[in-house]
């Protein structure tokens, strides 16, 4: 497993993953309450500049096939706030593991390559297996915004979840299992 830049090779296989189905199965799971608005293959490879040239985004890739994305956003780049996220595309590869991994080496890679003092993840209160990655990674619930998500008639909670450079760190040292994963990327 690793993650890794956006090639153009890649992007046929992106938008597969993406917008090759009307209603994919992760999308019930990756913020629900904003639509879903497949586009056309010409149009997302007519983007592709901004796909390829953004480090913003990377895919997740086990036995050289695309699983998924990790990315970040800026939430307000001059104090250097950045919310990250991943998205595993097929339910296979769901609760074994890989979304650790990659979203393990995620947060590893923008601490060492952006000057970040915090790296955040915002999520749903639905989306209880995003909450549980972020425990497992040290991440704490910093912030909930109770009922401000409806989906499918019922509202959930938006939930801000965040570690910082220093946790990380020590995380780093004292957690065999994080150990693991970094030593093997």
């Amino acid at each position: 497993m690793k993650i890794r830049p956006i090639h153009e090779e890649d992007l046929r296989s992106l938008w597969e993953l993406i917008y090759g189905e009307e209603n994919p199965e992760w999308k019930k799971w990756d913020a629900p309450y904003f639509a879903h608005k497949p586009i056309d293959f010409k149009s997302y490879y007519d983007n592709r500049e901004s796909i390829l040239f953004n480090s913003s985004k990377m895919v997740i890739e086990v036995n050289d096939k695309i699983i998924g994305t990790v990315n970040y956003y800026w939430e307000h780049k001059p104090s250097n706030w950045l919310e990250s996220g991943i998205v595993i595309f097929h339910p296979d590869y769901w609760g074994n593991g890989y979304g650790t991994e990659a979203f393990a080496l995620w947060i590893d890679h923008l601490f060492n390559s952006l000057d970040l003092v915090r790296v955040g993840a915002t999520t749903w209160s639905g989306n209880k297996r995003m909450i549980k990655l972020g425990r497992k990674l040290g991440m704490i619930i910093e912030g909930r915004l109770r009922k401000c998500r409806y989906f499918d008639g019922q509202y959930y909670d938006s939930i801000r979840m965040g570690i910082l450079k220093e946790e990380w760190e020590i995380l780093k040292q004292e957690n065999n299992y994080l150990k693991d994963i970094l030593a093997n990327s």
